[in-house]
């Protein structure tokens, strides 16, 4: 994975392919764009809908620190603010690169009749466009191995947060456990991107998806991540066995 912040000549992973560094949040953002209508339905199918079990919990957390708005990042379809609204949250900001996936999160946020809580950006997660110290909580689901430079955006998730404040991530990682790994491997490679060209009539995205994955960092190695990035109490928490994980820190 490249992380350098100065030579975007580099190359980085999208998938098991290398591809320019410069180039990969075209890639990422023409994936999304091939899957935003069925992109929920995908979550149900390829998750056993396990997915919006890891996303109560994820809110649950982050209501523990009783956050009055919420910075979503990679928040597409918007679960996580509608989840985080539906739980007392005042306002959240929803922002991701792809703006297909933002306007089936403003479909939803105007079904559920949430509209005026929740303002929708198209913006990187690289650059975002909030001034420093501004946020109550930084949160991102299923999006963060997605960027470019993970550190750039670890960067910007911390200089955004008001100091004492909290960052949140939920994202697919490692599994520990052989026995659970090899058949979780096998639904990942065999199964998925299937289930993707059924349903989302688009095999190729799926396979990004999985292979995304197995290329993002361990659980111990992100967390890491984390504190290069500047924050302190840096803690993570496994969910079904690794295959998805909290990470959670703060910024003093």
């Amino acid at each position: 994975m490249a992380d350098s912040k100065d030579n975007k000549d580099f190359f980085t992973n999208f998938g098991f392919k290398k591809v320019p560094f410069k180039e990969k949040a075209k890639l990422v953002k023409d994936v999304f764009d091939g899957v935003a209508n069925n992109y929920d339905l995908m979550n149900d199918a390829m998750s056993l809908g396990i997915h919006r079990l890891w996303k109560k919990e994820f809110v649950k957390i982050i209501m523990q620190s009783n956050p009055k708005t919420l910075l979503d990042v990679g928040g597409g379809t918007a679960d996580i603010s509608l989840e985080f609204i539906e739980h007392g949250g005042k306002k959240a900001y929803v922002v991701d690169i792809n703006e297909n996936m933002l306007l089936k999160g403003k479909d939803k946020s105007l079904n559920k009749g949430y509209v005026s809580s929740l303002d929708f950006i198209c913006a990187n997660a690289e650059e975002l466009p909030f001034k420093d110290s501004s946020m109550d909580a930084y949160a991102t689901a299923f999006c963060i191995r997605n960027v470019s430079d993970i550190p750039k955006a670890l960067a910007e998730a911390y200089r955004v947060l008001k100091p004492n404040t909290k960052f949140f991530c939920l994202e697919f990682s490692h599994v520990e456990n052989q026995h659970i790994a090899k058949a979780y491997d096998l639904w990942s490679f065999k199964a998925i991107p299937q289930i993707g060209r059924h349903i989302a009539k688009n095999e190729d995205a799926y396979q990004y998806l999985v292979e995304s994955i197995r290329n993002f960092p361990s659980q111990e190695e992100f967390a890491n991540m984390i504190r290069n990035a500047g924050f302190k109490s840096v803690g993570y928490k496994n969910l079904s066995f690794g295959i998805a994980c909290i990470h959670y820190a703060e910024k003093i």
